[in-house]
């Protein structure tokens, strides 16, 4: 059993996000990881939420996933972000959650753990990797130990070659192809064998 204790942590609109999420979850879980899979609050103005039925079917499929805590972030030895990319920075929700954990982070609750993340955008150079670096540069505030993919597994290559994080491509028929879940898989058990090495 490993000692990595695993907060997955997204945003997801419509999905995607949510299905990397979903992945990696039993992927960690799967090499022995205890795993918390949260989301982040939804800051839309749920008129707007409702004026979207994708958007909307999404929220109504997804509403038993428990929202993250500050406890969930001081229980977890590593961290899996994943959030869709606007205008090249992560969604403003998962910005807005990040912004309310300043009083555990300035005790040093955030530091020391493992951590990583995945991302999505309508087209491939809609800004995955800038948002990816964006999230880690939060990392490193944080004092946390940054887990890239990097290319460490054939898979990076076949599902289009992202070292930074598992990155989709949202506007395709399957954004979530089995070449991407197999990279997603490998970052997690990846995260996961560092955790514990970490906890050790």
């Amino acid at each position: 059993m490993s000692q990595a204790k695993l907060a997955i942590v997204y945003y997801s609109t419509y999905g995607t996000n949510h299905a990397m999420a979903k992945a990696a979850a039993e992927a960690a879980e799967a090499a022995g990881a205890e795993v918390r899979l949260r989301k982040v609050p939804e800051t839309a103005p749920q008129d707007v939420v409702a004026g979207v039925e994708t958007w909307a079917a999404h929220a109504r499929a997804t509403a038993d996933v428990p929202v993250v805590s500050t406890d969930d972030m001081t229980w977890a030895n590593a961290y899996l972000f994943s959030a869709p990319t606007r205008f090249g920075t992560m969604a403003s929700q998962m910005r807005a959650f990040i912004d309310t954990l300043g009083p555990i982070w300035s005790e040093g609750k955030l530091s020391n753990k493992a951590a990583s993340a995945m991302s999505s955008s309508m087209n491939m150079h809609g800004g995955q990797e800038v948002t990816l670096l964006g999230m880690y540069a939060t990392f490193i505030h944080w004092g946390a130990i940054i887990v890239p993919p990097g290319y460490t597994d054939p898979g990076i290559y076949a599902s289009g070659g992202n070292p930074y994080g598992a990155s989709a491509t949202a506007n395709d028929d399957n954004p979530v192809s089995d070449e991407l879940l197999a990279s997603i898989r490998h970052q997690a058990r990846r995260l996961v064998e560092f955790a514990g090495k970490i906890a050790s």
